[in-house]
């Protein structure tokens, strides 16, 4: 295998199409995201991105079919808009598989006539939140504007240590190419699957590309979440000394 391999599988005509980028990542918030957006819209499988760089592995499906590991790219449309969504089973598994893989992804893009990238994710706060905030990075002051207008926040320095992964570097080399390019991400603890963050995702692209799907899928995963939190904070507290236990010392 070379280096980096794409096989086409269709080529339809996207009308100003929207790059939307969800490999998984911190609470899986920007992989729950493209894989709903590519169940509402029914989307098909244009491309495949095989690479040296993903890790050595293969997926297993139900039947027992073995596929590599690949970043697959959808095209969807919702409403009046053109999507090109970015998923796959694995990130890159090393820095240089990284720069590697989003060079691809923007090739991809750019054959399709993609101008504008969205690189989703998730911002870890390190305990759990009721609100979930969608902050953002941007490679232009008037893209800034627009995600504002959306309900996108942006703060200093946040995230702390910068966007690690494909979703960075999709915003720093969408900016060399002169790409409207930006990451959205949903806050969340960083420690389990997260589909209310990835909710709050969802009504921001709503908002900002004017379509709208069926949340009710999202809506159930993330009841079932809850209910798995709060069974951990049972045992938890379950587990937690009382003051007669504490008076002991053997």
């Amino acid at each position: 295998m070379n280096d980096v391999e794409v096989e086409v599988l269709a080529e339809p005509e996207l009308a100003e199409p929207v790059l939307v980028e969800g490999l998984p990542g911190v609470g899986h918030v920007g992989t729950l995201v493209a894989e709903h957006l590519i169940e509402e819209g029914e989307g098909e499988l244009v491309g495949r991105i095989y690479s040296e760089h993903l890790p050595p592995q293969v997926s297993v499906s139900e039947s027992g079919l073995a596929e590599l590991v690949c970043v697959e790219c959808h095209h969807v449309v919702l409403g009046d808009r053109d999507l090109l969504v970015v998923t796959g089973d694995q990130q890159a598994a090393s820095g240089v598989g990284h720069y590697r893989i989003a060079e691809a992804v923007l090739d991809v893009a750019t054959d399709f006539g993609v101008e504008t990238v969205l690189a989703l994710g998730g911002v870890p706060t390190g305990e759990l939140v009721e609100d979930h905030a969608v902050l953002g990075a941007a490679a232009n002051e008037s893209l800034i504007e627009t995600l504002e207008s959306s309900g996108v926040e942006f703060r200093e320095n946040e995230p702390e240590g910068g966007i690690v992964g494909i979703s960075g570097l999709l915003v720093g080399l969408g900016r060399r190419r002169d790409l409207d390019a930006a990451c959205l991400m949903g806050e969340t603890s960083g420690y389990l699957v997260d589909p209310k963050s990835a909710q709050a995702l969802l009504a921001v692209l709503q908002d900002l590309l004017d379509f709208e799907v069926d949340l009710t899928e999202l809506e159930e995963r993330a009841d079932e979440m809850e209910e798995v939190v709060e069974r951990m904070e049972e045992i938890e507290n379950q587990n937690v000394p009382t003051e007669d236990d504490l008076r002991y010392i053997g």
